[in-house]
């Protein structure tokens, strides 16, 4: 498959080239994530790299900014590290990270190095990130409240996936929106599965706040087992037709 296309200067794309051929996202992606991600994007074709580097990047620092969250959610709970520096951690290692996913794709389309065997990478890096992230989060839960329930803890991690799930399928010939209104205040409200914003809610939460992650891990589970109920219910009624 040709991911390539016309762009101001084929021998010099810019910025706005790169940023022009993002998948989206939500409102925040699209707005801070997208942007920077073009500007990685940028940089690795300036220094020749392929897709696929932007993409093992985006899980090396995503892994590494988890791993650091499950290795001292203990010590944050205890006082003896300062929560504000591991939540920095996060908070900045997971937006990066997430701005090099964004990149990967739009220095696939713009340069035409595509491949079926990049975009399953991509996918399987994804997963593995994520998984990493909802480990991080729910060890901040529990350390911070003993008494978590592993339910919970379990809920919070099935319905998590909902959003990279959904995101896949959005991208096949089959893709449908419950709602296709692109109006401000639509969007607005898509903040609360926009994943640039839900790992910037996130990362503020252990830096500033981490005993609250417990009611971070509740509200995620509410929100993405709802919107997996409703994408159930919108898909079903539209195979009965």
């Amino acid at each position: 498959m040709n991911f390539a296309i016309t762009v101001s200067d084929p021998a010099r794309p810019t910025v706005a080239d790169f940023h022009r051929r993002n998948r989206g996202g939500g409102l925040f992606s699209e707005s801070v994530s997208q942007w920077i991600g073009a500007f990685f994007a940028l940089l690795a074709q300036r220094a020749g790299l392929r897709p696929t580097a932007l993409t093992l990047a985006n899980l090396v620092l995503g892994l590494a900014a988890s791993v650091t969250v499950i290795a001292l959610a203990g010590p944050v709970a205890a006082g003896t590290v300062p929560a504000w520096a591991v939540g920095l951690v996060a908070l900045v290692g997971w937006q990066i990270a997430y701005a090099l996913d964004c990149a990967d794709g739009q220095l696939a389309r713009v340069t035409g190095q595509g491949s079926a065997a990049g975009a399953r990478v991509d996918v399987l890096c994804d997963v593995a990130a994520q998984i990493a992230l909802v480990a991080a989060l729910g060890a901040t839960a529990v350390a911070q409240h003993p008494g978590t329930p592993a339910w919970l803890v379990a809920t919070f991690a099935g319905t998590w996936m909902v959003n990279l799930v959904t995101s896949v399928m959005q991208a096949g010939p089959n893709a449908a929106s419950m709602v296709t209104s692109t109006s401000l205040p639509v969007r607005l409200a898509k903040l609360v599965r926009d994943y640039g914003a839900v790992i910037l809610l996130a990362g503020l939460v252990l830096t500033v706040a981490p005993a609250l992650a417990l009611w971070l891990l509740v509200a995620f589970t509410i929100v993405n087992g709802g919107f997996l109920l409703a994408s159930v219910a919108f898909s079903a009624r539209a195979s009965l037709r």
